[in-house]
């Protein structure tokens, strides 16, 4: 095994492939972490919208959620990829097509596990929310939130998780992460083995780290839980 070729392309691989920094606008991590927020961020109104009273409201929502979560990743992404630039006459950066595909499909089950947070807070907290005098949003904002989140949490590292692994998808349309830049490595080096072991611990040593910190989080969150 040789392993030089991972010390010779170690700065393209994680500087580059990982991180974003170089000539390429790519980068698992710089795709990831906005992925990541925006993503939660749309989930959070999705979730909300699916427990809606009005039905103009929690229908489409519902639409959306069962739509995304019975299609690939991979054709989400080809539909933005090729489907954009026909609607806006231009075509856009790897980057943006992969960003906006990977928040619209990751919102849909993140918004199903912000509806499941929710839905678990006893009734009895709702109930003395209102009791205190607070308003839905308030007693939304305020008291169910806060312990849906904490119920949340390893649901939700579970799906960042798998959104970090997921970005390798965004290398069929050119986007330059981790595993484009092993292929770029690989067709002039040739050493399939070394290269994709290498960003299997890359990505594997992410998931732990990631895996680890929530359990610490939840444990500070929750130390009846511990």
């Amino acid at each position: 095994m040789e392993l030089h070729v991972i010390a010779d392309n170690f700065a393209f691989l994680i500087l580059q492939g990982f991180f974003g920094f170089g000539s390429f606008a790519g980068g698992t991590l710089r795709l990831a972490a906005p992925a990541i927020v925006f993503g939660f961020i749309l989930g959070i109104f999705i979730g909300l919208g699916r427990l809606a009273r009005s039905r103009w409201i929690s229908v489409p929502m519902t639409i959306y959620v069962e739509f995304f979560r019975g299609v690939p990743l991979v054709m989400v992404i080809f539909w933005f990829w090729f489907i954009i630039p026909v609607l806006l006459g231009k075509s856009l950066p790897e980057y943006s097509v992969a960003l906006t595909a990977f928040v619209v499909f990751e919102a849909a089950y993140l918004g199903e596990i912000v509806r499941a947070g929710i839905q678990s807070v006893p009734r009895g907290q709702v109930e003395a929310a209102t009791a205190t005098g607070l308003t839905r949003a308030q007693a939304m904002r305020h008291v169910i939130l806060p312990q849906a989140f904490r119920n949340m949490i390893p649901a939700l590292v579970t799906q960042f998780i798998v959104l970090l692994k997921d970005t390798s998808l965004a290398s069929i349309i050119g986007y330059v992460d981790l595993t484009k830049a092993a292929q770029i490595v690989n067709n002039r080096e040739i050493r399939p083995f070394e290269l994709y072991l290498f960003i299997a611990v890359v990505y594997w040593a992410c998931s732990y780290g990631m895996s680890r910190y929530a359990r610490a989080l939840e444990r500070r969150l929750n130390p009846q839980a511990a």
